[in-house]
């Protein structure tokens, strides 16, 4: 089926079998199993999300951010059909997707009896999920049961409006950007916006590992002042005096174990978390984040139809490797960091051997995945010439010595005591070796030692008794069953922690959802 033929089918609203979709849709896919097998309606809202997009994880750091931001700034966040689309495509898991495609183009909201048909009665904690991601990102509004109507959803105006555009490719709004002439710059090649930005990227990796203080592994281009000033503004490297420079911290190597997309959302997301403090619109940063990620690698676009504050960030996106602006001049071209934003990290992946020294899962000339060899004994072999892999690994192992193509070293009591005097954690360093393992280690389950994972995790604990979550208490309730139905929603939605029945009394991580549902059940 081609693709064209299905942007009809999504606009005309024909039905599509699920026999028509067996040559399109991998038979267990997670929402086709969640779907109800009987509703053919579930049947073509699962099969036409499933064709139309490349269904990328979501981000959990970008999510958490989108949560906290208040319904006024989602009003004005979608807005923009870019923003709609992209919050779409890489904030939502597969269901709530169907859900969203159910109802976008339904004349009147959605009785919630008829959701619970289109899921299996096996799948109803799936579905509380689903709908709990859509009210925080404020995608849906639900109406409580009264004299007008039973419970009901609705897609909010402005995200509807503006994610109907995007699929139709309606109105005027340019929100996918203005293109340029690109033939005045006949030098500015894909290829050369890769290197460009690969040079950008190593400099800021190798800052923050070099922090921990190797001189003999500088030699990346040196990032800007504005890229050092929000890296230790977001705490990934840490000023230890005047004298002393600064040191890498725990966020900072839980930066360094993130694939490409991952860090670069890191670090928007620092600047968007400090964007007052920078005299900045934080909505209008937000949503040329999610336009960069819509535009096309190796075209230029016309900085004529961006707002001041878009205008006044290309310098310092310049500096971050996502754009490239020439001189003089009043267009940019968005780099592959950008243009990849609102991509799976599969898609991330397939460049990662352009980027040879980030941290993200490495590839090698041959394109064998993984460099890294532990043994029982604890000895390490890498089998890198990266000075950055190199430097990672010295956070965390003794090195003792260096081969043209390899270095070899040992995971001690002490260089792991080390690593979490710093802050990076017993768990970071096993899923660092975990992800950069040789392929000798990933023919075996499990890919690491147990004896050097667990004695990894032993050196941590030995200063360590107690670990806290932050969360909200519920408890002093009426009667057991208002008990049980709200930890059992509570469950459902995947903020439970902990419960004590004899009690009556839960612990949950978020309670905006589990407020919600509380005062639904005290209105009926």
């Amino acid at each position: 089926m081609e693709p064209g033929i299905v942007n009809k089918l999504i606009r005309s609203g024909q039905k599509v079998s699920a026999l028509e979709l067996t040559d399109l849709v991998q038979p267990h896919h997670t929402t086709a199993s969640l779907l109800h097998e009987d509703d053919p309606r579930a049947v073509y809202l699962c099969g036409k999300i499933l064709i139309s997009f490349n269904m990328p994880e979501s981000s959990l750091a970008s999510f958490e951010y989108l949560e906290k931001l208040p319904g006024v700034t989602f009003r004005r966040l979608y807005e923009q059909p870019s923003t709609a689309l992209a919050v779409f495509r890489r904030m939502l898991p597969h269901l709530a997707k169907c859900f969203v495609m159910g109802m976008l183009y339904m004349p009147k909201p959605l009785l919630l009896s008829e959701l619970d048909n289109w899921v299996r009665p096996g799948s109803k904690s799936e579905k509380g999920k689903a709908l709990a991601i859509l009210s925080r990102l404020h995608i849906v509004t639900s109406t409580a049961a009264n004299r007008d109507g039973p419970p009901a959803l609705n897609l909010t105006h402005n995200f509807a409006t503006s994610l109907r555009l995007a699929l139709t490719g309606g109105g005027d709004h340019g929100s996918f950007g203005i293109p340029s002439d690109s033939t005045q710059y006949p030098n500015i090649t894909i290829s050369f916006l890769d290197e460009y930005a690969t040079a950008q990227w190593e400099g800021i990796l190798h800052y923050v590992v070099n922090s921990s203080g190797d001189p003999s592994l500088l030699g990346a281009q040196y990032p800007s002042a504005n890229v050092r000033q929000l890296l230790q503004m977001g705490a990934l490297v840490d000023s230890k005096g005047k004298y002393s420079g600064v040191g890498i911290t725990q966020a900072g190597f839980s930066f360094l174990l993130q694939e490409a997309n991952a860090q670069v959302w890191t670090v928007l997301l620092l600047w968007l978390e400090h964007a007052e403090e920078l005299a900045m619109d934080h909505v209008d940063l937000l949503s040329f984040f999610f336009l960069l990620g819509s535009l096309e690698l190796g075209l230029a676009y016309s900085t004529t139809t961006l707002s001041t504050t878009q205008q006044s960030m290309l310098p310092i996106l310049t500096d971050f490797g996502l754009v490239y602006s020439p001189p003089s001049s009043s267009s940019f071209f968005p780099t592959r960091l950008a243009t990849t934003l609102t991509s799976s990290a599969s898609a991330l992946r397939s460049i990662a051997s352009g980027f040879s020294a980030a941290a993200a899962s490495p590839a090698s000339s041959g394109g064998t995945t993984g460099f890294i060899v532990i043994e029982t004994n604890y000895r390490l072999y890498a089998y890198t010439s990266s000075p950055l892999q190199i430097a990672v690994l010295a956070l965390f192992a003794r090195l003792s010595t260096r081969y043209p193509n390899m270095v070899s070293g040992r995971v001690t009591r002490d260089s792991v005591r080390g690593a979490i005097e710093h802050g990076i954690t017993a768990d970071q360093i096993i899923s660092y070796l975990t992800t950069h393992a040789h392929p000798q280690l990933r023919r075996k389950s499990p890919v690491l030692p147990p004896t050097v994972v667990d004695q990894i995790r032993l050196w941590q604990i030995e200063n360590e008794r107690m670990k806290a979550t932050a969360g909200f208490l519920f408890k002093d309730f009426a009667s057991l069953a208002e008990y049980e139905g709200c930890v059992r929603y509570a469950d459902e939605i995947g903020v439970l922690v902990w419960r004590s029945d004899a009690k009556r009394s839960f612990f949950v991580t978020k309670h905006e959802q589990l407020r919600d549902y509380i005062k639904s059940r005290k209105i009926k």
